[in-house]
């Protein structure tokens, strides 16, 4: 899917529709402090691992796209629901 850079849509903060920029938002990094790391770390490294030895399943064909759309008059940026794309690219 191709998506401008510029569009004009509507924002919430300044509740008109005005120019947005588009951008994708990147995954962050995770701290590793979740309680299923945790959980995995207790485990000993001898025998069997329980449900971590498991294989894990494969990856969808397509994966949901977010995107962050940024107003150009007030600067502040908002999401809404992704949607899913094979391909996702932003033309000039």
């Amino acid at each position: 899917m191709k998506m401008p850079q510029k569009f004009r849509t509507y924002c919430p903060f300044c509740r008109a529709h005005q120019v947005h920029e588009v951008e994708k938002v990147k995954k962050s990094k995770t701290s590793g402090l979740h309680w299923i790391d945790r959980q995995k770390g207790r485990r000993s490294t001898v025998g069997n691992m329980g449900k971590f030895s498991k294989v894990p399943g494969g990856d969808k064909p397509t994966k949901r796209i977010n995107i962050r759309y940024r107003c150009s008059v007030c600067g502040k940026a908002h999401l809404r629901p992704g949607f899913r794309a094979g391909k996702f690219e932003i033309k000039e």
